[in-house]
């Protein structure tokens, strides 16, 4: 299993907005994603800061969610959202236990 993990900074007064477009646009597009398998997404209210965590079955899989434009998709219907542009790391899931 291979995570994407993005990190980002929300606008002050921003969270709430970034978590419905999460849940409401993200969720359900990624869902739709081959191998894709869960995701997560952690904020801090106090700093606007979060993490965003995708869950793929396969590492091909995830980097080919990346070229069909899934991942670039989110990031600009978030851009009005973004204090700065959010930065993604790829890592190995060495332990799972949701």
């Amino acid at each position: 299993m291979h995570a994407r993990v993005a990190f980002f900074h929300v606008k002050p007064g921003k969270r709430d907005e970034a978590v419905s477009i999460f849940r409401d646009f993200v969720i359900p597009a990624a869902k739709k994603q081959k191998d894709f398998s869960g995701g997560l997404l952690l904020t801090d209210p106090a700093k606007g800061k979060g993490i965003s965590i995708g869950l793929w079955e396969s590492a091909e899989d995830m980097v080919a969610s990346e070229a069909s434009g899934f991942y670039q998709g989110w990031v600009d219907k978030l851009k009005g959202i973004f204090e700065l542009a959010p930065f993604m790391e790829h890592y190995e899931v060495s332990s799972k236990e949701i």
